[in-house]
């Protein structure tokens, strides 16, 4: 059996990992890797074909898009169009409808398949939350993030005015209520207090309680880990107090690389158009044969 060709679009935190994921996937293999600049060639990619635009891959099965979140449409559909499959860890929550609609045009036009926010929140997460949804049909759902370093927010304020280096840390409150605290170095000419409430202002962090502080070095608090606690309380037909509870903790690029490696052999499964995950059958996203799989895990 042939393996599936991925094309990396974007080598920072998340990139390194789907190489990482891709690397031990038996069903994978790497296309190749897109870079803003493909003469930046780190070391581990050496043995690759690094190039400014998939274009310059030749066959790819799915493209595999670790970017900014608010570039992702951009992508998808450049990749679309050439009949590649996309994937991506689209993580603003609110604009989800929008992009899977999107997206599903293009998709359907050039035969090709997208599965969008496809990370851990929105994505595994939310397979969750939809399984807690029908255990117990009527109830509340709360979600806790953290603590520890949201990807999404950090990429957010980086591309903020006058930032130098941030990095943006998620605090449950509990009942699905957290806090943000945000770390930056200051670009010289420009004033903190500006920058900080054009951080407060975007709309990542416009809806949550925000903190900014100034640091002389952003490096020496990065920590990577994070994590999530689901609980829903909730009723199964007219038997009250049922108490679902989800947890986990986490390296963040990694379980999102591995995840979106997942997407990617599940998207060469599905008809044409663009789907969420929790639209896919879950033994699409697993390595495997089919009966085997099931035999394993029913």
């Amino acid at each position: 059996m042939s393996k599936i060709k991925a094309a990396i679009v974007g080598y920072g935190n998340i990139g390194k990992y789907v190489l990482d994921a891709i690397l031990s996937s038996p069903d994978f293999e790497v296309a190749g890797i897109v870079r803003r600049n493909p003469n930046d060639v780190p070391v581990e990619l050496k043995d690759y074909k690094v190039v400014a635009s998939v274009k310059e891959l030749g066959k790819v099965d799915v493209a595999i898009l670790a970017t900014p979140t608010r570039s992702v449409e951009s992508f998808a559909k450049e990749c679309l169009a050439l009949g590649i499959n996309t994937v991506d860890s689209y993580d603003i929550h609110g604009g989800i409808v929008d992009l899977r609609r999107s997206l599903d045009a293009t998709a359907k036009e050039y035969k090709a398949v997208s599965i969008i926010s496809a990370g851990w929140d929105p994505g595994t997460d939310s397979m969750i939350r939809s399984m807690f949804e029908f255990m117990a049909p009527k109830g509340v759902t709360y979600t806790n993030f953290g603590p520890g370093m949201s990807m999404g927010h950090t990429v957010a304020v980086k591309a903020i005015k006058g930032v130098k280096a941030a990095l943006s840390m998620t605090i449950p409150l509990g009942t699905s209520i957290h806090r943000r605290m945000v770390y930056i170095e200051v670009e010289e000419g420009h004033k903190f207090a500006d920058v900080a409430a054009a951080i407060k202002a975007d709309d990542y962090f416009a809806h949550d309680e925000t903190h900014v502080t100034q640091v002389d070095c952003v490096d020496s608090l990065k920590d990577m880990g994070h994590g999530v606690n689901m609980v829903r309380k909730g009723v199964s037909g007219n038997s009250q107090n049922q108490l679902l509870d989800f947890n986990m903790k986490i390296n963040n690029p990694a379980l999102t690389a591995q995840v979106l490696v997942a997407s990617a052999r599940a998207s060469l499964k599905q008809a044409p158009g663009a789907y969420t995950m929790i639209e896919v059958p879950i033994i699409d996203y697993i390595y495997g044969e089919r009966e085997s799989l099931i035999k394993k895990l029913v």
